[in-house]
């Protein structure tokens, strides 16, 4: 069986999206599902290609015991045949992975793969946006951990639902 593929994606890759395939990684090792479920995170934007994660984010996440592991790269029309689940992390990706998904070049589902990171949270009101906590402050950074938290304690759920793990 293959795993199930799932790719977080905001827009430099390198505070929100790494922060939540940290989170969503330590969820899957500690359900015993790491070879039935791969996490990857990516961005809309190339600038920050290569470089690893944020130095705040990974802090906060070690706090809680989250490794911030990978280096930035951008989303490419290709990477909606590789992934399950795409996962925008706020309004604004969500549209620019829209415009991707309905590419000539993407598979004829990739939009069906498309969602936003916080409708996997029943907390969060529908359409929600995980916040960029870039130029915020600490309490920014906890923010993002605990939405992130949420999404994809909700997100392993409905996958473990819908692909009988």
């Amino acid at each position: 069986m293959e795993p199930v593929r799932v790719c977080f994606v905001c827009l430099g890759n390198i505070c929100r999206s790494p922060t939540a395939e940290g989170v969503m990684r330590s969820l899957v090792a500690r359900e015993g599902l790491a070879s039935r479920i791969e996490v990857e995170s990516a961005g809309t934007a190339a600038y920050h290609v290569g470089d690893p994660p944020d130095a705040r984010s990974t802090a906060h996440a070690r706090r809680r015991g989250i490794a911030l592991t990978g280096a930035g790269r951008q989303f490419v029309t290709e990477d909606f045949a590789r992934f399950d689940y795409v996962l925008a992390m706020d309004t604004d990706n969500h549209a620019a992975l829209s415009r991707l998904a309905r590419s000539p070049k993407a598979v004829d589902d990739a939009p069906s793969r498309l969602h936003l990171c916080r409708d996997f949270d029943p907390q969060a009101p529908r359409g929600a946006s995980v916040p960029d906590p870039y130029y915020g402050g600490d309490a920014g950074f906890e923010e993002v951990l605990d939405q992130c938290q949420a999404a994809c304690e909700g997100l392993l759920a409905h996958i473990r639902q819908s692909h009988g793990l």
